[in-house]
């Protein structure tokens, strides 16, 4: 399995596997900066109130500067490799979660679809304070993960901060082995959901055989699919340009665009997989904040190129490329070499994907508060609308909430619905009889 597969585990990355030839001449200019750096070195070695070991000494220098760069460069040894290629065989223990550094704080990118951290209730947006009531701030993310993986069956208490509640509270979560399938499907109506959980190996193959088992399934009559990638942290960037081809027939897919002109990549259509599998078929691909990487290159390129619409919640906005470069046998660095751009040249970095048409999760009543909490300008009695800068599609967005967005979680459950997003979705395709309405949009 790709190296791309590990990242996704630890904090949403894409990666890009490399090996390092040799380390670079260092820039005469940095001279000065590095005798600093010896100077310290000894100036610790000689004073400090203990002994300290070379080891942690050098360790700390190599992590405080990788840190200072950006939240997915890390250096990585003995424990944190050896997690690393546990990953990559697809099988561990732990509780299922997708988590980055944010501000010093361990922040949920987004639990993973059926593992027991979705099951205690975990969601996208909370900060993990405590770890068996041991205040956890400003330390290592990889000493945090290890703390949270262990034997299946063992559990561990994780304090919750979550946005849109006062107060933080204990959730207790028993570990599990992580065996997450990439790919399922289900027929509702005569509309196909797939739901793609992970980018590990072999996505984009499963989905096209999704694809023909709903067109089976249906006699014929399959009227829309929805890609449900909600939750999805990414992974591997050669199965989200495969996904995305199955789809698309022209243009590009999405560019890679690093330091070097030169090196840059543009993933275009038609060279993973020939034609549209879903050819005259309305598409809604479903993210949220827990959308992450390779998902969001999916829905920026179907959405870009005009063959799908983008509904849900805003993505996460992961738009960079990490590369691994193996120091020893015993140590590499993951470092972000490239940000990923759209066919429009959208860098998703920050930002994220914006969704055609926003769907909050009405049937999560936890989101509705979160929503209900949050303050913006525009929540002020008599705030100005600046519309000099404002594009046509944004004077054109109604200026009042659609009605089925204020039903409560209570009222939908009262109605059968668990999920309101997916039922959204489902409906809109239901509604568009014509089939290719939604996918000959025009933005």
């Amino acid at each position: 399995m790709s190296i791309a597969r590990a990242g996704l585990l630890v904090s949403a990355v894409a990666l890009l596997p490399v090996t390092t030839q040799g380390l670079a001449a260092v820039d005469s200019r940095s001279g000065p900066e590095f005798g600093k750096l010896v100077a310290v070195y000894q100036l610790v070695r000689q004073n400090y109130v203990d002994n300290v070991d070379d080891d942690k000494l050098l360790k700390g220098a190599i992590n405080g500067m990788l840190e200072s760069l950006d939240p997915h460069s890390s250096y990585l040894d003995g424990a944190s490799l050896q997690r690393l290629e546990t990953m990559i065989d697809g099988n561990y223990s732990g509780l299922g979660l997708s988590v980055v550094m944010d501000d010093g704080a361990v922040k949920v990118v987004s639990p993973f679809r059926g593992s027991p951290a979705e099951q205690a209730g975990i969601k996208a947006g909370d900060f993990i304070t405590h770890l068996d009531g041991k205040l956890y701030y400003g330390g290592d993310l990889d000493e945090a993960v290890a703390k949270m993986r262990g034997q299946p069956g063992t559990s561990i208490r994780l304090t919750i901060f979550r946005p849109g509640r006062d107060d933080p509270f204990d959730v207790t979560v028993s570990r599990g082995v992580i065996q997450l399938e990439p790919v399922t499907w289900k027929l509702d109506g005569n509309v196909g959901v797939i739901t793609i959980n992970e980018f590990s190996r072999n996505v984009g193959r499963n989905v096209n055989t999704a694809v023909l088992d709903l067109k089976a399934k249906s006699g014929g009559k399959l009227s829309g699919l929805v890609l449900d990638m909600r939750s999805n942290p990414g992974g591997s960037l050669d199965e989200a340009i495969g996904l995305s081809d199955l789809f698309l027939t022209s243009g590009d897919i999405v560019s890679q665009r690093g330091r070097v002109a030169s090196e840059n990549e543009y993933y275009k259509a038609e060279s993973v997989y020939k034609g549209d599998v879903a050819k005259g078929l309305p598409i809604v691909v479903l993210v949220d904040a827990g959308s992450a990487s390779a998902s969001e290159i999916v829905a920026g390129a179907l959405q870009d190129q005009d063959r799908a619409i983008v509904m849900g919640e805003r993505t996460f906005g992961k738009g960079s490329v990490q590369s691994m470069f193996t120091l020893d046998r015993g140590s590499a660095v993951k470092l972000t070499t490239a940000r990923y751009f759209t066919p429009s040249g959208h860098s998703v970095q920050e930002g994220g994907i914006e969704p055609d048409i926003r769907v909050p999760q009405l049937s999560d009543p936890d989101a509705r508060k979160r929503s209900e909490r949050a303050l913006r300008e525009s929540d002020l009695r008599g705030h100005l609308i600046n519309e000099v800068n404002l594009e046509d599609k944004q004077l054109e967005t109604d200026k009042q909430d659609d009605p089925r967005f204020k039903m409560t979680a209570e009222q939908l459950k009262a109605k059968g619905i668990t999920d309101f997003q997916l039922s959204y979705a489902v409906d809109t395709l239901r509604r568009t009889a014509q089939p290719g309405l939604l996918a000959s949009r025009k933005r």
